[in-house]
């Protein structure tokens, strides 16, 4: 049996009216009975005498406005905040508010104010009342047409404007986020930044979805700009980590689409730093897409923002490592010179760190991929050697760096001639968990593999053996255990936040 309405629900008002109005009482009749059996405000209650939602009110209201100044104040927050007052949490509506939402419910100002009411206003509100109230009209249907209330004139006038500007000066001051909560909103956006380089992607782009949403739903209320500007930038690390994930799920074209936001929320917000590692994350994107030269292009047009911190390093790393994979050994090299340059000259820390940020051992990571497309494996195999025992040192380990430097190590003993060793190398990367396994090293371990059926070891038992753990590793890698079509997605996920 389904549960009684409480009194005063939707279902009870629906019903109060449609019998009174049935029996021939007026709007005022209704409003009285409302007030009278649920308690509600003047101002709520000849609006649910009519049966509308805030919503539906607010756009009748905005309609008779005929185009005025007081339409930017009005939506279904603002309407509810004033038929609340002098509650908690309410908003004094101005005289002027208050005749314009007479005329829409087809009453007078007196039906909309009643003593508490009168107990709060002040007493240029109650002046202008006394001398200007409107004469009573019998109960009548809501007209849009403006007029109907005679505007003051003289001393009343200017008072009542200056009301409006106090209201519209209320309403400019009032926020729907505080600077605690701007704050927090940073924290996990840095937090989340720092756990990507060692959880899964498909948790992580969970947790950074829903904060994301959070943020996008603050930004479609209102809040003073400076406010604005400060969600524009958490919205787009978040996007920024979005697409991250998404490239690191093998999913590309949804990553573009997410670097598309990020930098949308980046030009809003007017913020270098964030345009910076934007343009980091699109090239990471293109590279990935192979369209190296888009890569080169983002890199180079994100290296043109002065920014504290590591972005322009990361930025230079970028830009090599599309140059070798074009095979342009010395633009790679003058890239890398530039990194080195960066960093040299680096002032200042990373806003946000983590995903977003290249310490010594990440930019290792692209010099050694880097020296190792150049025909260098000596060079790699050093700059890889180093890169993994500063890693070793470190309480956090970004798996996805870690695994890559593997690869540039296995890849560079195979070339010179030690494929015992650089297949021992390689251990560490097929030991990696299913939900650890990015796409961005999948692709490189397939090159890797690809090398090895394509060499002077094509066919032995060691190459067979190589060949044969791949493929199982792809088969139970991170994009294809993340993406699955599975209800219940992968068990690997259930239970984390």
């Amino acid at each position: 049996m389904p549960a009684r309405p409480k009194p005063g629900s939707k279902a009870d008002r629906d019903a109060l009216r449609t019998e009174m109005l049935t029996a021939g009482a007026t709007r005022n009749a209704i409003v009285a009975e409302m007030r009278a059996r649920w308690g509600l405000r003047p101002r709520e209650a000849w609006r649910q005498a009519h049966g509308w939602s805030l919503q539906q009110a607010a756009d009748r209201i905005n309609d008779a406005s005929n185009g005025s100044a007081l339409a930017a104040l009005i939506d279904a927050s603002q309407l509810g905040k004033w038929e609340k007052w002098p509650a908690p949490a309410s908003r004094r509506p101005s005289l002027a508010v208050i005749a314009l939402l007479a005329e829409v419910y087809g009453c007078v100002v007196e039906d909309l104010l009643d003593l508490e009411d009168r107990r709060h206003l002040p007493d240029t509100d109650l002046r202008v009342l006394r001398g200007t109230t409107p004469p009573q009209t019998p109960d009548r249907a809501p007209s849009p047409q403006p007029g109907r209330t005679p505007e003051p004139a003289g001393p009343e006038l200017v008072l009542l404007t200056a009301d409006q500007s106090a209201s519209w000066a209320q309403w400019a001051e009032g926020s729907n986020v505080g600077d605690i909560a701007l704050e927090q909103f940073l924290a996990d956006v840095r937090a989340l930044a720092g756990d990507y380089l060692i959880q899964d992607p498909m948790t992580l782009f969970m947790r950074t979805r829903r904060l994301r949403d959070r943020v996008f739903t603050l930004l479609e209320g209102h809040q003073p700009p400076r406010q604005t500007t400060n969600l524009y930038v958490a919205a787009g690390y978040l996007c920024g980590l979005l697409a991250w994930a998404s490239s690191d799920l093998g999913q590309l074209h949804a990553a573009d689409t997410q670097g598309r936001t990020a930098w949308l929320c980046a030009e809003l917000a007017g913020h270098d730093g964030l345009r910076a590692w934007v343009l980091s994350t699109r090239s990471k994107i293109a590279f990935w897409d192979r369209r190296y030269r888009d890569a080169i292009n983002h890199a180079r047009r994100g290296a043109t923002f002065t920014v504290p911190g590591t972005a322009g390093i990361l930025l230079s790393c970028q830009e090599a490592d599309a140059w070798a994979e074009l095979g342009a050994t010395d633009e790679a090299g003058v890239a890398l010179t530039r990194a080195e340059t960066a960093r040299e000259k680096m002032a200042g820390t990373d806003e946000i760190g983590g995903i977003f940020s290249c310490g010594a051992v990440r930019h290792a990571n692209y010099s050694s991929a880097v020296h190792l497309r150049a025909g260098q494996p000596h060079e790699a195999l050093v700059e890889a050697d180093g890169a993994l025992g500063l890693l070793a040192q470190q309480s956090v380990r970004a798996v996805g760096t870690e695994a890559q430097l593997h690869l540039v190590r296995a890849t560079a003993l195979l070339v010179t001639g030690e494929a015992d060793g650089a297949f021992e190398a390689l251990l560490p990367v097929l030991g990696l968990r299913p939900e650890q396994r990015l796409d961005t090293v999948t692709c490189r371990l397939e090159q890797f593999a690809a090398r090895v059926a394509q060499g002077s070891y094509a066919g032995s038992g060691p190459a067979l053996e190589i060949q044969g753990a791949v493929e199982v590793y792809c088969r139970e890698s991170a994009p294809r255990i993340a993406l699955s079509p599975s209800p219940a997605g992968p068990a690997w996920i259930t239970g984390h936040d």
